[in-house]
Formats: C-alpha cells, structure tokens, sequence
C-alpha cells in the first residue's frame, strides 16, 4: 500500500486545515486508517484514527476540534483540523493498518504560526 498526503502548510493560530491522504495497492474492508503527527523533538503520536465500521478515535488534546472522515470509494482519509495551536506544528503522516501491517505516507507538515 502506498500512501500519498496533502494538505499541509502554513496556518495562523486558530485558523484550519484539511489533510488529505490518499491510498493506493490493497485495501482490505477490515483495516484502520489514522492520522499521526511528529512535532519536532517529539515522538509521533496518534491524531485520530477511524475504523472500517465508522467508529473514530481521537487524542484528547484535539477532541472537538479535529475530525477524521473517509470516502471508502476513493481509498481515502482525511482530516480537518480547526483552533489550530502553535504547538500543533508537526510533519502529519497517514497511516493504514490491516492484517497486522502497518503503512505510512510521506508526511506533510503542518506549520501554526503567525
């Protein structure tokens, strides 16, 4: 599976941003597609995550300001994110797990500043 990310860029504090990843090769109906995120000196922690079912799963630090949402069609994920915060600067990676593998995009970086 490869993944390819878009999106990312220069935003103000408390402005927004929409990721976009999409997937090519395989993907089986049974797998979790997620947004992780590295900041700088920091180890990469989980954004948010949706599973096949629909079911979301959010870090606490973004709960109601992110939202995760797929197009099953497109093989696709993405991520809208608003209220961003300074410290939310990051390289944001898409990410897929199923049968116990695990594929990463490129990154795209997400800079929050004024």
């Amino acid at each position: 599976v490869q993944l390819q990310a878009f999106g990312g860029g220069l935003v103000q504090p408390g402005g927004s941003l929409r990721l976009s990843c999409a997937a090519s090769g395989t993907i089986f109906s049974s797998r979790i597609m997620g947004w992780y995120r590295q900041a700088p000196g920091k180890q990469r922690e989980l954004a948010a995550r949706i599973f096949s079912n629909g079911y979301t799963d959010y870090a606490d630090s973004v709960k109601g300001r992110f939202t995760i949402s797929k197009d099953n069609a497109k093989k696709s994920v993405y991520l809208q994110m608003n209220s961003l915060k300074p410290e939310e600067t990051a390289v944001y990676y898409c990410n897929v797990f199923q049968r116990g593998t695990n594929s990463w995009g490129q990154g795209t970086l997400v800079t929050v500043s004024s």
